[in-house]
């Protein structure tokens, strides 16, 4: 529900030693944060600021030294948070020898998914990052931003509630950068709640809601985008294209009121709007690419249920009640309420 309180860590700290045992690295050191549900939150800091290790000890994959950090009112390491976390790391790993498909299906396996249900989301999620032309092809073969995109679907496998996105658009293209705000957009507009870590500030002030900016792995900064990022002693004002002696006017009156003098510009487009822009020209005329292509839009299971009886297109046969049976099973596991 919004508002809940779904990650918070209080005097988190995590310090690497040496062989001798002795203090080598504090590389988290005391940090607080909250994420409330249904939020985008942003981990932000220069490499080796303790972003990835924050991440880490929130999934129960590092402990902590000291402090405390808590998912769902759970220790991270709980089995039962498991099923309601999606995570992309910073590096991606997947079994090279497999294809997309087979990758997804193996992942939807570990969700105890039915059959028909890894099919429908596995086809859904290809289409979505935009590899329906290499889902055949090994991992082994796919380039960093292939497998970029393959990770993410993975961590997309699940439906979950909360996802971990851990520099999601490193390797990415410009075309896939936008396509993975875009994403982080619909997953928070259909519920889901996003904790993104990342140094490439433009990608987390397009999608975050709040902020929090690590440095040698102190807080150093935290709050609304808006709040953050608000010139309060600065006034913006934007015209249609006006006359030199309309420009001069306004000019003079700045003056007289602000007693300083006006900067006069006019405004510039983004490079990545701009290139977006020459990039959807270019497919709207049919230019062919062996590239990636460009991503469906967010499948319906991430936060919407299957319509009921719904069969997925091109399965196997099988007896309509074990189906019925399995579907029903997969929804309810998906739908209802977690217990403490």
């Amino acid at each position: 529900m919004a508002g809940d309180i779904v990650l918070e860590s209080r005097d988190l700290t995590k310090i690497f030693k040496d062989f001798w045992r002795r203090d080598k690295v504090r590389a988290v050191d005391g940090v607080n944060v909250k994420v409330e549900a249904g939020q985008v939150f942003g981990l932000l800091g220069p490499n080796g600021s303790g972003k990835s290790t924050v991440v880490k000890m929130a999934l129960g994959l590092l402990r902590p030294t000291s402090g405390y950090v808590a998912v769902f009112d759970r220790p991270p390491g709980s089995a039962r948070n498991k099923d309601r976390i999606g995570y992309l790391p910073e590096e991606t790993y997947l079994y090279q020898y497999l294809d997309a498909e087979s990758a997804l299906d193996f992942y939807g396996k570990l969700f105890n998914l039915t059959k028909p249900e890894r099919r429908r989301r596995t086809n859904s999620l290809i289409e979505m990052v935009g590899l329906a032309g290499a889902r055949k092809r090994p991992l082994k073969e796919y380039s960093k931003g292939m497998a970029r995109r393959i990770g993410l679907a993975q961590a997309l496998i699940g439906d979950p509630e909360l996802l971990f996105l851990d520099e999601p658009t490193a390797g990415l293209d410009p075309i896939g950068t936008r396509e993975m705000k875009d994403l982080i957009i619909d997953l928070k507009d259909r519920g889901k709640t996003v904790f993104l870590c990342s140094h490439l500030l433009a990608d987390v002030e397009d999608v975050c809601d709040r902020i929090t900016i690590l440095y040698g792995g102190r807080v150093c900064s935290e709050g609304s985008v808006s709040e953050l990022l608000s010139k309060k002693d600065t006034t913006q004002i934007t015209a249609p294209a006006l006359s030199d002696e309309a420009i001069r006017q306004v000019a003079e009156i700045i003056r007289r009121e602000a007693q300083a003098e006006p900067e006069v510009i006019s405004p510039v487009e983004r490079l990545e709007s701009f290139f977006l822009r020459v990039i959807r020209q270019a497919r709207e005329q049919r230019a062919l690419t062996s590239g990636v292509a460009a991503g469906a839009g967010t499948p319906e299971f991430l936060g919407t249920p299957p319509s009921p009886g719904q069969d997925p297109v091109g399965e196997e046969p099988e007896e309509k009640e074990d189906i019925e049976a399995k579907r029903k099973r997969v929804l309810d596991g998906l739908t209802k309420p977690k217990e403490d």
